[in-house]
């Protein structure tokens, strides 16, 4: 069989008949592993979770399903990946830019490649009427902001993204305050997940912020101002 040479030849050598010809390092295996991209076809069914979405800007709830689809299931490279996202409600305040929002973050998703950056462009998004406190004393900019809040969580429990938390040292504080805190609830000498004087923290948005070991530090992501 004929092979074209395309690039100039910089030195060469003759085989023996007793040396076997090397074959391609690159075995079957890994050039049958599938990546996402969005020629992958839709299976008949996706495994979903659903999330709900309760905020004060709304007498309804908002749900947001986010299906995912298994790459290379049975193998070493078995992946999941989400590929596709629905919001349903029984509020028809927002319904045009909903549906336009699922199908853009849909086809993201079909596309492949490094998707997370979708977090963050969704939760910078501000609400120019102001934002709001979710549960547990999280702020959200905006309902925008909250759905990225939801896919981050939903991209963490597929390993999607990785969590980086504090140090073992820090986590050992973190857990000893919240374990004060919990037994001034029981008490009744607490009020709330957090200390009501705790400020709120940058990276999370929760109010979380307090001052332990003479440095701001966050019970919520263990985020700390001395580094």
């Amino acid at each position: 069989m004929a092979i074209k040479i395309d690039k100039k030849i910089v030195g060469y050598s003759v085989v023996k008949d007793e040396e076997p010809v090397q074959e391609n390092t690159v075995s079957e295996a890994e050039d049958n592993v599938v990546h996402m991209h969005e020629k992958v076809e839709r299976p008949e069914m996706l495994l979903g979770s659903t999330y709900k979405i309760k905020t004060p800007l709304s007498e309804h709830a908002l749900y947001i399903t986010v299906n995912d689809i298994i790459l290379n299931e049975g193998t070493e490279h078995e992946l999941r990946r989400p590929f596709e996202v629905f919001i349903n409600s029984k509020s028809m305040d927002h319904f045009q830019w909903i549906v336009a929002l699922t199908r853009i973050i849909s086809a993201v998703f079909r596309k492949g490649g490094d998707v997370t950056f979708l977090v963050e462009e969704l939760r910078s998004v501000f609400d120019p009427s102001g934002g709001y406190f979710k549960k547990g004393g999280k702020y959200m900019p905006s309902l925008v902001a909250e759905i990225g809040d939801v896919l981050e969580n939903h991209m963490r429990m597929i390993g999607l993204i990785k969590e980086k938390g504090p140090d073992k040292h820090q986590q050992k504080l973190i857990e000893e305050k919240k374990a004060e805190l919990e037994r001034k609830k029981a008490q009744g000498n607490g009020e709330g997940e957090f200390p009501p004087s705790a400020s709120l923290c940058t990276k999370c948005q929760t109010k979380a912020m307090i001052q332990m070991d003479n440095c701001l530090t966050c019970l919520n992501c263990g985020e700390s101002k001395c580094g």
